[in-house]
């Protein structure tokens, strides 16, 4: 499915189109190639060998995408990875050491990360308009039904997905909190399985977060919210200072002691509009393939330019650093887990 969002950004974006595709399973390459064009190939070593390729995209499973990233790093090509980069450090350290003696770029794929919301929230932490920080917290609470979890059997399982509702839904906004407010020292966690069955993950989490800056947070993720209207993923930066509250790419609210011209103008540009319906609260394929697509041009200007995309895998590995840590605070009955530095 997640493929089906790359294709549809690789044929809008600038700099990249789709040259090739590869699938083991019988049939569906060249089905995808019908659809979105490029050859078809079910082998992998011939898929890599394709001249036109220069660029690998990653869309396996989560907990699939170590082998494929490291064979298309050894065939010199640089890669894209979807989230997570992988379900575990240990196997993301291997992917970023193999990038590197190959000289070569591993990106992963964030896409909130692009939208101009994102960017004025981050540079107003930056700037410290918020003033001293009190808490920086992120609310991921949507619905999946059981029948996305039985839709292919790898789903809900530790193996191939690394976790449920934190690891594949929330992660996005784990990532924001990350790239807004800087590392985590420390977490106490809990999960739940509250509304699905026959899943190994979680479809429910709390977390409590201690930032290094001092900062606190509570992180709350969940797969069993169902709503009419569906909720979006919020993140909320409250300080002494002022307050601001993302709902996806928009501000519910944006306030400050100490306005400026220019804050109104963010309420007028930015202010909440509709609801979330583009976001995949409760429907994943109503995702904006858009997103993607400022994802994957970012990776294409870096690699022009000899630099490192906004997502390197250095950066991608943060937010599963994190849910890593999660995940083990919750299996020691909520114990408080420190998060080394790099």
């Amino acid at each position: 499915m997640i493929a089906e969002f790359h294709a549809a950004a690789l044929a809008a974006m600038t700099g990249g189109r789709l040259v090739a595709c590869q699938s083991a399973t019988p049939g569906k390459a060249e089905a995808f190639a019908k659809r979105h064009g490029g050859q078809a190939y079910e082998d992998m070593a011939m898929f890599l060998a394709d001249g036109a390729l220069d660029v690998v995209i990653v869309a396996t499973p989560s907990g699939a995408h170590l082998e494929p990233t490291l064979a298309a790093l050894a065939a010199g090509r640089h890669v894209v990875v979807e989230k997570p980069l992988e379900v575990t450090i240990a196997k993301v350290d291997r992917m970023i050491a193999a990038a590197d003696a190959a000289g070569r770029t591993l990106a992963g794929i964030f896409p909130r990360r692009f939208n101009p919301a994102t960017a004025t929230l981050k540079a107003a932490v930056a700037a410290g308009r918020f003033g001293r920080i009190a808490s920086a917290d992120a609310y991921v609470k949507w619905w999946r039904p059981q029948s996305y979890y039985d839709a292919d059997a790898w789903r809900g399982t530790w193996v191939l997905d690394g976790g449920g509702a934190l690891m594949n839904q929330a992660i996005h906004t784990v990532d924001l909190l990350l790239h807004v407010m800087g590392d985590v020292r420390s977490v106490r966690a809990e999960t739940r399985l509250v509304a699905h069955e026959r899943i190994e993950v979680e479809d429910a989490v709390v977390a409590m977060l201690e930032y290094r800056s001092g900062a606190l947070g509570v992180l709350q993720a969940t797969t069993a919210a169902w709503s009419k209207d569906v909720h979006p993923a919020e993140v909320h930066i409250m300080g002494d200072g002022g307050s601001a509250i993302l709902a996806d790419d928009r501000f519910r609210a944006w306030e400050f002691t100490a306005e400026t011209p220019e804050d109104a103008n963010v309420r007028a540009r930015l202010g909440q509009q509709g609801n979330a319906a583009g976001a995949g609260a409760a429907d994943p394929k109503a995702i904006d393939f858009s997103w993607h697509q400022r994802n994957l041009e970012d990776v294409v200007r870096a690699i022009g330019a000899g630099g490192a995309p906004l997502i390197s895998g250095g950066e991608a590995r943060r937010a599963v650093a994190l849910i890593e840590a999660i995940y083990a605070s919750a299996k020691a009955g909520g114990e408080k887990i420190e998060i080394g530095s790099d």
